[in-house]
């Protein structure tokens, strides 16, 4: 994820998805996550005209798994 202007959304839906289970999307574009903390980075993906993941939607993924394994690592150093 580090080329944030290249990921098919495609590709960041089914790595977010393997992280956080999948979306609450009810029929509509948008594709919201359950995150395991309080306030951000909160994670909603939405398909970008080219098909490809929107940037600052990447960077938000990328995020969200840098706090989801200091969370996991804090838990198992507990």
């Amino acid at each position: 994820l580090e080329n944030e202007k290249n990921i098919r959304f495609n590709r960041l839906m089914t790595i977010t998805e393997n992280f956080l289970g999948k979306s609450r999307n009810k029929g509509s574009s948008h594709h919201p996550f359950k995150v395991p903390w309080q306030g951000e980075p909160r994670i909603n993906l939405q398909k970008g005209k080219d098909g490809k993941a929107k940037p600052y939607q990447v960077k938000q993924v990328r995020l969200a798994l840098i706090k989801l394994k200091e969370i996991q690592e804090k838990q198992s150093n507990d």
